[in-house]
């Protein structure tokens, strides 16, 4: 890796009890390059305006910044039409839209089928639990194989012309198996499924080509891929967007009200009642330019290559059981050591200035098909370093030797 694209994070350059600190918790949060930041603090400093309908200039101004970041995101991800980019609090936020205004649409009826994995964050299981019980749906799940894949040998029977909607993620979070969602998406076109994708994990890591890809739904989080919290993107094809209801109600996703009646704005607005994360918005925008900069290919290379080193060091330390072993994964590596509590080690190892996370990743599910209530992960950004793998290895042979 390019030290200069280390030096880019200020919040590295720190020491945790007295050691440098080893962030390796990025599948839950990326630290925030300079630019970003600064882009951040120039909105605050020089443009802050509430956006749209403002004819005063810092409006205009703003106004202009947060429509251009939506065009740049859109571009981005290779979005037919920019309207269909909807600014969110974050993946959850665009999952929950989705799921909410289905249930209000009343597309879904006690006939229909939602069809989710075994590998789902509960941000992709809750709200279509949510739908289910109030549509009197079914919740079907795609079952998970030893090596943490899904096993669609019995796919035809779990996908049927009853499945009205397949939602799952492209990377697994908890053990960073990268799915087949273009295969699923075909079979899911074939029997008239709509199909949401949880690019959370994915977005981060590979380029995103949303007319490629083919589904109808798609979403993720800005601070996942160098940009601030709070703030995420749904993406959804204009005539599903168009058909469902709005969601939350007041300024901005309206076009007239009066006491009688209500007349709705147009997309993307429809969508995005009161005053959004404009700022949000726009370091977004700049944090996906930074990527495309750095090059996608550039970040997974090297991303790849610190976890073949990790995994390959750590399988030689006794007692170690992996879970996640599928050919094709992201940088997520996710492990449990025979007699050692996952947050007692991690808890060890921070000590050693080397932050990991543990637990069951918001996928107890999943934790419960392996018969485990959790494991420690560590997960791998552009800016780790390979002496960072070895100290990690260090900090976890060290801690496993205290609490053995």
């Amino acid at each position: 890796m390019n030290a200069d694209i280390r030096d880019q994070f200020p919040i590295l350059h720190q020491e945790i009890n007295g050691r440098p600190l080893v962030y390796l918790d990025n599948a839950a949060t990326v630290q925030k390059p300079q630019c970003v930041l600064d882009v951040s603090q120039r909105y605050y400093s020089d443009i802050n305006a509430n956006i749209h309908r403002g004819v005063h200039y810092l409006s205009r101004k703003a106004t202009d910044a947060h429509e251009t970041a939506r065009s740049y995101i859109a571009e981005y991800l290779n979005a037919p039409h920019e309207h269909e980019v909807i600014f969110t609090s974050g993946t959850t936020d665009g999952i929950n839209l989705v799921a909410d205004t289905l249930a209000l649409s009343g597309k879904i009826t006690s006939d229909d089928h939602i069809l989710i994995s075994g590998l789902e964050h509960h941000s992709n299981i809750v709200p279509w639990q949510m739908l289910c019980q109030r549509t009197g749906a079914q919740l079907d799940v795609i079952p998970i194989t030893d090596s943490g894949e899904w096993d669609l040998s019995e796919i035809d029977s779990l996908l049927t012309d009853k499945t009205k909607l397949v939602a799952v993620n492209q990377v697994s979070n908890a053990l960073g198996t990268i799915n087949p969602i273009r295969e699923l998406i075909a079979k899911a076109k074939a029997v008239g499924a709509w199909t949401l994708i949880d690019g959370a994990q994915s977005t981060p890591h590979m380029a995103i080509d949303l007319q490629e890809i083919g589904c109808d739904f798609f979403v993720f989080s800005g601070h996942k891929t160098y940009a601030p919290t709070g703030i995420g993107i749904l993406w959804g094809k204009t005539e599903l967007l168009e058909m469902l209801p709005p969601w939350r109600g007041g300024g901005e996703m309206i076009k007239e009200v009066t006491f009688a009646k209500t007349t709705y704005n147009d997309l993307p607005f429809k969508y995005e009642a009161g005053t959004p994360n404009i700022e949000g918005g726009i370091a977004l925008a700049e944090a996906l330019k930074w990527m495309k900069d750095i090059g996608l290919a550039t970040i997974a290379s090297h991303e790849d290559k610190l976890l073949t080193l990790a995994t390959a060091a750590i399988s030689e330390i006794e007692g170690i059981k992996l879970y996640g072993t599928a050919a094709n994964k992201a940088s997520v590596l996710s492990f449990g050591i025979e007699g050692v509590h996952h947050y007692d080690l991690g808890t060890l190892m921070d000590q050693m200035g080397v932050g990991v996370r543990t637990g069951h990743h918001c996928c107890q599910p999943l934790m419960q098909r392996f018969g485990i209530t959790g494991t420690t992960r560590a997960s791998f950004a552009i800016y780790n370093t390979e002496q960072e793998v070895e100290l990690f290895i260090q900090a976890v042979k060290k801690a496993a030797m205290m609490l053995r």
